[in-house]
């Protein structure tokens, strides 16, 4: 990412672990499945609709369990109502605790699309303008000879570099947005802003920088206050590694050789806005369901999301603002964001068409794929 006996023993380890994995969350299933159909009042024919969506979704998630994830979870929204949330296998192995719907995990880059919620509500509040340099806001950031905007670091246009190096497992705490700027802060631009699309967390950092300014407060208290309490994200926390988090999911890894790992010691204070909270999948699914209509944001707000910005000789991004704009596999208009991080991994998708949200976050690093995160989703569809 020997000895013959030594590679053999921690193969029977690991075959061990998927089986326990895959027998507890059999019994997950009967404890986990969601608070949702209390919370909905939906029909006795829709949730028989829903039963066969449910057995293909614990049959994926059972699929990931023997690929070697200790612990994920999955959750659907439909109508602004969640429909199916449910935890398989272990937030932490050791321990042998398993997965809730409430389990806490690393989202990684699937805060990008939180962060451009809180983007658009300053926006619309007059207090950030999109196409305004950074300096507006951001005096104390370099000149690069060339003007950078809010809008272009929200649409990865802004030739602002991504990780290098070492710099994914970084351990050390930054006390500050502006301090973690220096990672970056003196690095020529990949390209000039406009010209191309450069994927870039550290492009969300500035970001969070400038909406720290623009609304007079701390990024996470900012977050905090106007997205996740307005929204009922009652479970959406910075990862702060000092802090006792309630039913944090512990992160794994495997080795080259194919040996499960706890994952190595980070510290993701230095790039909050881009990849840096813990959620679960009935959060993200709820903030999905508040993007499919007006309400939270406006209108034109929610139209400069989901529309894919363009490069200065006019080519297509497929990238708005804080997401990705495209097609599923089965060929449906989706708005989708995934995250890697150091032991973890999410996605995040919306269907406009179909008023539907699904949401799957895990422990580990990759065993999934994305269509077949789509195929729990899309099975939830009512025709």
């Amino acid at each position: 990412m020997k000895a013959k006996m030594f590679s053999t023993n921690r193969a029977q380890k690991n075959v061990a672990i998927v089986l326990f994995l895959a027998l507890a969350s059999v019994a997950q299933g009967a404890l986990c499945d969601v608070r949702a159909q209390a919370a909905s009042p939906a029909s006795a024919a829709r949730q028989t609709d829903y039963a066969k969506a449910k057995e293909l979704a614990r049959a994926v998630a059972k699929q990931w369990l023997t690929r070697g994830i200790p612990g994920v979870t999955l959750a659907v929204a439909v109508d602004g109502r969640i429909v199916y949330a449910e935890g398989f296998g272990y937030a932490d192995l050791e321990q042998r605790v398993p997965v809730w719907p409430t389990t806490k995990f690393r989202i990684a880059s699937d805060s990008k699309p939180l962060t451009a919620a809180g983007l658009l509500l300053l926006v619309e509040q007059g207090r950030i303008d999109l196409d305004a340099p950074v300096e507006k806001y951001v005096p104390s950031f370099p000149d690069k000879g060339a003007k950078i905007t809010a809008r272009l670091l929200a649409g990865h246009l802004a030739g602002i570099r991504h990780y290098r190096d070492d710099e994914f497992q970084i351990a050390r705490h930054y006390d500050s947005v502006l301090e973690g700027l220096k990672i970056f802060a003196d690095d020529p631009l990949v390209s000039p802003p406009g010209k191309e699309f450069h994927y870039s967390s550290y492009g969300f950092n500035l970001l969070s920088a400038v909406m720290e300014s623009a609304a007079g407060e701390n990024f996470l208290a900012y977050m905090h206050s106007h997205v996740f309490v307005p929204l009922g994200m009652r479970h959406t926390v910075a990862d702060q590694t000092a802090e006792i988090i309630e039913q944090r999911a512990r992160p794994y890894r495997k080795t080259d050789d194919g040996v499960l790992r706890n994952a190595p010691y980070v510290d993701n204070s230095y790039k909050w806005a881009g990849g840096g909270f813990l959620s679960t999948a009935e959060d993200l699914a709820l903030f999905g369901s508040a993007l499919l209509q007006p309400g939270f944001l406006q209108p034109e707000s929610l139209r400069q999301l989901f529309t894919s910005q363009k490069t200065s000789d006019g080519k297509e991004t497929g990238y708005g603002i804080g997401w990705f704009v495209g097609r599923s596999k089965s060929g449906q208009k989706v708005y989708a964001h995934d995250g890697g991080a150091v032991g973890g991994s999410s996605r995040l998708l919306l269907y406009p068409d179909a008023h539907m949200v699904v949401a799957m976050i895990c422990n580990f690093e990759g065993g999934w794929q994305a269509d077949e995160v789509e195929s729990v989703g899309e099975a939830f569809e009512t025709k």
